[in-house]
């Protein structure tokens, strides 16, 4: 009932403004026949005649009148909220939260947010940078960007990213009265600068592989930090061997501010990745901002 009343209250608003069946009819896409019976209807429910009809005009009674100011603002305002809300499909629009390591955030995620913010004004990104693992689902983040290998199994995964390499590195100040190491196992003898990252509870242990043997090892050293810049700079200053994403000490490298060793004991892994509940319903912004990483990490 409620479905037909509206129905036959948009039939009268379009004959009472248009003060005719056939160009309401047209406008409506209905058949003149059927948008008087509608008419009709909706004067036999209400009991008062709304539209006089003449040969040559139709024009609304004084009840039609009062019907039209009434409900034609209402219908108005129906119509432009649908197509705002439709505008926002063509300009998505929204709040996108993301969790990320420092390095993510830097070698990733920033290079695709430069370009994607000016193209959706209307879409706005929170960055959260924290070393751990989140649990994005309890913290109410979107998503996550994290190593491939590190996902849960419930996790989409959509790798945004190439493969990386890490790196064994100290400055040439450090190994001046020193041997640097030919095997992992000699990183005992160094003074090494440990990564302890919440998740892991501990102290990260060194991933090594070579020949497809695999070794973790365990190293030590006078200085422990939580995040990778003040590593690698303390890796400059000559205050031990660092291990990092090999990219992120490409520059001081090739400056000769720090030197490469165990470089054959490094083979390349799954690098990082984009990851949000399987269950999680995407908004068209999320959606543009994934393909945006994907096509970044490409």
């Amino acid at each position: 009932m409620v479905r037909r009343t509206v129905n036959d209250l948009l039939a009268f608003r379009s004959v009472a403004q248009e003060h005719s069946f056939t160009r309401a009819a047209a406008q409506m896409g209905l058949s003149p026949s059927a948008l008087s019976h509608a008419v009709r209807g909706l004067e036999e429910r209400v009991g008062v005649r709304l539209l006089t009809r003449t040969t040559r005009s139709v024009s609304p009674t004084q009840a039609g009148e009062r019907l039209l100011a009434t409900i034609a603002p209402r219908f108005d305002e129906i119509e432009a909220e649908l197509s705002a809300i439709a505008e926002m499909r063509d300009r998505p629009a929204g709040t996108i939260r993301i969790t990320t390591g420092i390095h993510a955030a830097e070698t990733i995620l920033w290079p695709a947010l430069a370009k994607f913010l000016p193209t959706f004004p209307d879409v706005q990104v929170e960055v959260n940078v924290d070393a751990g693992l989140v649990d994005i689902a309890a913290r109410q983040f979107d998503a996550g960007i994290r190593m491939g290998e590190t996902l849960e199994q419930d996790m989409i995964a959509v790798p945004i990213g190439p493969d990386m390499r890490m790196a064994a590195v100290g400055s040439p100040g450090y190994f001046a009265d020193r041997d640097p190491p030919r095997t992992p196992h000699e990183l005992s003898r160094h003074n090494c600068i440990n990564l302890r990252f919440p998740t892991l509870g501990g102290l990260y242990a060194w991933e090594f592989e070579k020949a497809a043997r695999a070794l973790n090892v365990r190293v030590e050293g006078q200085l422990i930090v939580n995040e990778i810049a003040m590593a690698r700079q303390a890796a400059i200053d000559g205050s031990g061997i660092a291990y990092l994403p090999e990219d992120y000490i490409a520059e001081p490298v090739a400056s000769g501010y720090l030197m490469r060793v165990l470089e054959d004991w490094c083979p390349p892994f799954s690098g990082y990745h984009l990851y949000y509940p399987s269950r999680r319903q995407q908004s068209q912004a999320f959606a543009l901002l994934v393909d945006a990483l994907c096509f970044t990490g490409a």
